[in-house]
């Protein structure tokens, strides 16, 4: 690997987690009123749904949605380890074990 690469590789990195880093930082010294403190307690459920769903069915023009059978099949021991330890680490690392099994399984 060259310089240049790993230069590369590192501002790729930076300019990914900034945006994600300094809106946290600037938001947390604000004090909000509880109308949008309670409406923002949403955003991610409702983000998450919608990636969820999005990736549940495969739309075919002219036809109704079909079941991705895959993430389907993953979904339902993420959400179970979801309902038990209700900690996003386990969630995260359940549905990427779980989709690893279900490919190598599969295909």
């Amino acid at each position: 690997m060259t310089t240049y690469s790993l230069y590369i590789m590192l501002g790729c990195g930076l300019v990914t987690w900034l945006p994600r880093v300094i809106p946290f930082v600037l938001i947390r010294k604000l004090q909000w009123p509880n109308a949008v403190i309670r409406f923002l307690s949403y955003v991610p459920l409702c983000i998450l749904t919608a990636l969820l769903v999005q990736n549940l069915f495969v739309k075919k023009e002219g036809h109704f949605p079909d079941f991705n059978v895959e993430y389907c099949l993953a979904t339902i021991p993420t959400t179970i380890v979801a309902f038990v330890t209700k900690n996003l680490m386990c969630i995260v690392v359940a549905g990427m074990c779980s989709m690893a099994l279900i490919c190598y399984f599969m295909i």
